[in-house]
């Protein structure tokens, strides 16, 4: 059983963090997602105290080996709107396909930029 307490007990801590990051973004009308706010703030204090790291591994592993179950409800919004993809699929795919495609290039654009401005050579 202190397994257990112990798995509740990081998940509170999990859930502190992104309630204190939705708090901060709504309260300070920010654009940032407060789930976002909460995991930078983890982060700082995971880096702070690497002993609250340690304790929290096991959960978090756990966490992201049944991270597919988090797919589940997108999975059900696609079958409850069947007809919406039917109707439109060929202009969600060009979407996805161009938004990807668009993604890439503005990764490496920046990537290029960035080695631009370092000063970084082909052979480094």
């Amino acid at each position: 059983m202190p397994g257990l307490a112990l798995m509740i007990r990081n998940i509170a801590i999990l859930l502190v963090f992104q309630l204190a990051g939705e708090m901060l973004a709504r309260g300070a009308a920010l654009s940032v997602p407060g789930p976002v706010i909460g995991l930078g703030a983890l982060f700082v204090t995971l880096l702070a105290v690497p002993g609250l790291a340690e304790r929290m591994r096991d959960t978090a592993d756990g966490l992201l080996a049944h991270l597919s179950l988090l797919f589940v409800p997108a999975g059900v919004g696609v079958t409850a709107h069947l007809a919406t993809f039917a109707d439109a699929g060929l202009v969600l795919a060009a979407a996805l396909v161009g938004s990807t495609v668009l993604a890439i290039i503005a990764g490496v654009g920046a990537f290029v930029l960035t080695a631009r401005l370092t000063g970084a050579r082909h052979d480094e």
